[in-house]
């Protein structure tokens, strides 16, 4: 009966065991898995002081190194830094994979300064560095090309469609992430003044006026930002630009043709003049993007003079390449504005993104993007008459732009809270 009531009915001692061993499994488990979380913590603190060391520290550090002086390696490891099917607010005329382009090299390029590397992009950490905040873009398309690609930097990391979204208020572009309160906006001003290119759709005219001494009505739109990107070069780009003194709605404006260089320096000296009166200087972090360069002339880099962009499929190699399309004397008024702003305790940081982005023929459109207009015959047999090289397909060129930006936001914010804790 015994032996039975035993089989039946272990012994306290069995039950004990028992016991004993399931609270020892758990505690197994709770042991590896708090090793396994402090090791996943341990390695996300390491890369966060690994991008501060990078920064702030060191002979080779980024606050030392010049990001716009490198070369272009191929990583088809690290980048691209999204899939552009994975970008829920796309251009139709940004994506030149969805419109057939099959060589897909130009999304795998890294920019590599000479004496430093780049601090990997993380978007969860600039969401957290603009929670709260606005960061805007203005300016004309190719500001608006950077945008996007900002956009696709963050939004990807994004995975819930409820907490993103993307709103149109006429000249101002809004993505909102809502879980940080965080906005990243594009607002159209092609001359940065007041213009009559100023509708963000219909603004193609043959005759372009200027209103180079007004810009309020631009600004009021971005006066409380908190980072703000401007640039505005291509818009420019002829030998007299048509100035107005007085407004649109006026029959009594008077009207004058200015040569280009000195109505975009008048152009700067007003939008100058705004930055120093309404920018909170304790708050808002002010960027000027430079020009960013066309690759319309085959002959420039060895090509036949009727050649374009069309075609290519690799950057070029010679280093300090520099097409006639890019005009240093336009960069050098932006500089000499920038240098004034500073004497007046303003600062305005320089994307010198111009050199970098001269190597990259092949990052362009081309023709594999939306067409807005029908295409006739003779377009259609010379495919290099409708290419667009002055735009930047995504994933690719703009991204690199945006890591530089991305590194001087960390490095602001660093910088902010060391003060904040002396």
């Amino acid at each position: 009966m015994t032996n039975k009531l035993q089989v039946l009915f272990p012994s306290s001692w069995g039950i004990r065991w028992s016991f004993q061993s399931l609270v020892g499994l758990l505690v197994a488990v709770l042991v590896i898995g708090a090793i396994y979380l402090t090791g996943e913590s341990k390695q996300l603190l390491e890369e966060e002081d690994e991008t501060k060391h990078q920064i702030n520290n060191g002979s080779s550090s980024i606050s030392q190194c010049d990001l716009f002086s490198g070369k272009w390696v191929f990583d088809n490891e690290s980048h691209p830094l999204y899939k552009e099917k994975d970008c829920s607010f796309m251009s139709d005329q940004l994506a030149c994979q969805k419109f057939g382009r099959e060589d897909l090299r130009y999304q795998s390029w890294r920019w590599q300064p000479h004496r430093c590397d780049l601090p990997r992009f993380n978007a969860t950490a600039l969401l957290e560095r603009l929670r709260n905040k606005r960061l805007v873009f203005v300016g004309d398309s190719i500001n608006r090309n950077q945008w996007v690609s900002m956009v696709c930097l963050v939004e990807t990391s994004i995975l819930d469609p409820m907490l993103k979204s993307m709103h149109t208020n006429g000249s101002l572009i809004t993505f909102k992430a809502s879980e940080y309160n965080a906005s990243v906006e594009f607002y159209w001003a092609p001359l940065l003044v007041e213009s009559n290119s100023d509708d963000p759709v219909k603004h193609r005219l043959p005759d372009r006026i200027v209103r180079t001494q007004a810009i309020e009505k631009h600004a009021r739109h971005w006066t409380d930002a908190d980072i703000l990107v401007f640039n505005s070069y291509l818009w420019w780009r002829r030998p007299m630009m048509k100035i107005l003194w007085g407004s649109f709605e006026s029959s009594d404006g008077i009207y004058r043709e200015v040569e280009m260089l000195r109505s975009y320096e008048m152009d700067l000296k007003t939008w100058s003049d705004w930055l120093e009166i309404y920018v909170d200087r304790n708050k808002t972090q002010l960027f000027f993007v430079s020009m960013s360069p066309t690759h319309e002339r085959g002959e420039e880099w060895g090509r036949d003079v009727d050649q374009n962009c069309y075609n290519e499929t690799e950057p070029i190699s010679q280093e300090g390449y520099w097409g006639n399309g890019s005009d240093p004397k336009m960069m050098q008024i932006v500089e000499t504005t920038i240098n004034s702003l500073k004497e007046r305790d303003l600062k305005v940081q320089m994307l010198n993104i111009t050199q970098l982005a001269e190597y990259r023929k092949e990052g362009h459109p081309s023709i594999y993007r939306k067409q807005w207009d029908p295409l006739i015959e003779e377009q259609l047999a010379r495919p290099e008459s409708y290419a667009d090289c002055i735009h930047w397909c995504l994933p690719g060129v703009p991204d690199v732009w945006n890591e530089i930006l991305y590194t001087y936001i960390l490095r602001h914010d660093d910088k902010i809270k060391g003060k904040m804790e002396i």
